[in-house]
């Protein structure tokens, strides 16, 4: 190998490496299978104990780095720790974290190579009812993988925990350090990855493997939740009512109509106002939930419309949440009320659930081209869009470190029943990832 120049190095290097991969496709597939019949439901949806399993999920990732030589941390967050984070992305004073461990595996370097950091959440929706596979079986039918976290986001773990072995064992040790971080409770707002960052995990560049079809994804979008609490007045609903003003019944339910129709001017004016070249569509807010009324023959005395609202990364405050989308909203909401007679006199009420935080990367950056040229190589395209969902990144972009995502499946797909995964998407994520590594990091005979 001495004898061949610098490029012939590599593209031996590259060869050996993807026919690796090609030769261990069943032990890649059988990884994420692995992964998928350890039941890691995030808590905070309610689930049986038994399927708060992330700490064993943890376990399985940090045995299999181990067998490659890296050094495993693994240690359980705290909120009261966390505590000044207060008001910033991620941090939740009642979130809980007993038996549930962030996990970094750190694959020390031979010397004089860029540093990586491959991230994803061990945690999941829960399974849902309308399944017609096991979902916690990872059954493995025709070429796709089923079950929950195929997509989101075990697949993308497997994937990168695949390509550093690919690495390892075609003979070879990068030059620059691989972190393998995995983290909890991403599903419920992102506190884990919160509390990765504060420990001091760093590395040149960063590759989180969320679902993005295998397009290169350099930016996510915030994601702010709220309730838009009506007030109406309950009364006979089979009887005449008087003016509100004199005790008649105000119905909580025409009025919840009132503000769906004045929700879709606004989408209307976002769709020409919140806008990203690299994202298929624009910010809009809709309504996912609405509850009103108490019985049958009474008009509703209250309406609620929980909604889900997207803001861009241009549109973050100096804490990197959405409070100036939030503004806007409120805003948009009392001007709404101010229309009707009852809402001046009872205005409806707003309470935020979630602002789940979003980050970007220049397309223009090295590393974004990197794994661009890398993507090349095994699918003859470069695909690079943003997403529209809430991923992690954004803490990492906060503390310098350019993060893209990048991973397999469609993420449409998420939380759906019979959640699944095309083996050969998993497996040109394992290719795309390990070239990353190789033209990243570097990499010498082991």
């Amino acid at each position: 190998m001495n004898s061949l120049n610098k490029d012939e190095k590599k593209d031996l290097v590259e060869s050996k490496v993807l026919s690796w991969i090609d030769g261990h496709h069943d032990e890649i597939a059988g990884f994420l299978q692995e992964l998928i019949q350890i039941p890691s439901v995030n808590p905070w949806f309610g689930p049986k104990e038994e399927e708060s399993r992330e700490a064993d999920v943890q376990k399985a990732i940090g045995n299999r780095m181990q067998a490659l030589g890296a050094e495993v941390a693994n240690w359980e967050p705290n909120a009261k720790e966390l505590a000044k984070y207060e008001g910033r992305a991620g941090y939740y004073a009642d979130h809980k974290f007993e038996g549930r461990p962030n996990q970094a595996a750190v694959l020390k370097g031979s010397g004089g190579g860029r540093s990586m950091l491959l991230t994803g959440h061990v945690d999941v929706v829960p399974a849902g009812n309308g399944w017609t596979v096991d979902p916690f079986l990872g059954e493995r039918r025709e070429g796709v993988i089923y079950g929950r976290g195929a997509v989101d986001m075990k697949g993308g773990i497997a994937a990168m925990i695949m390509a550093v072995e690919a690495v390892v064992k075609s003979g070879y040790r990068m030059k620059g350090d691989v972190t393998v971080g995995t983290v909890v409770d991403e599903e419920a707002g992102g506190m884990g990855t919160l509390d990765f960052v504060d420990k001091g995990y760093r590395a040149d560049a960063c590759i989180m493997t969320e679902s993005t079809d295998l397009k290169v994804a350099p930016l996510c979008r915030g994601i702010l939740w709220g309730k838009l609490i009506i007030p109406g007045r309950s009364g006979h609903i089979e009887l005449p009512q008087g003016d509100w003003r004199e005790g008649g019944a105000v119905d909580a339910v025409t009025l919840a109509r009132v503000f769906m129709d004045h929700f879709d001017r606004l989408n209307a004016d976002w769709r020409l106002r919140k806008t990203h070249p690299y994202m298929s569509i624009p910010c809009q807010l809709y309504i996912a939930q609405v509850n009103a009324g108490e019985y049958p023959t009474a008009f509703a005395n209250k309406a609620e419309l929980v909604f889900d609202a997207q803001y861009l990364p241009r549109e973050k405050d100096d804490m990197g949440l959405g409070s100036k989308v939030k503004a806007e909203i409120v805003e948009f909401i009392n001007r709404v009320a101010m229309t009707e007679p009852w809402l001046r006199e009872h205005p409806p009420v707003i309470e935020w659930l979630i602002d789940a935080d979003c980050g970007e990367t220049p397309v223009e950056h090295p590393f974004v081209q990197t794994i661009g040229e890398s993507l090349k190589k095994v699918i003859s395209e470069e695909m690079i869009e943003g997403i529209g969902f809430h991923t992690d990144m954004g803490w990492f972009t906060n503390v310098g470190i350019p993060t893209v995502n990048f991973g397999p499946g469609n993420p449409s797909v998420a939380h759906q029943d019979n959640e699944s995964l095309e083996e050969k998407e998993l497996i040109k994520a394992v290719k795309t990832i390990a070239l990353t590594l190789i033209e990243w990091c570097g990499v010498a005979d082991a």
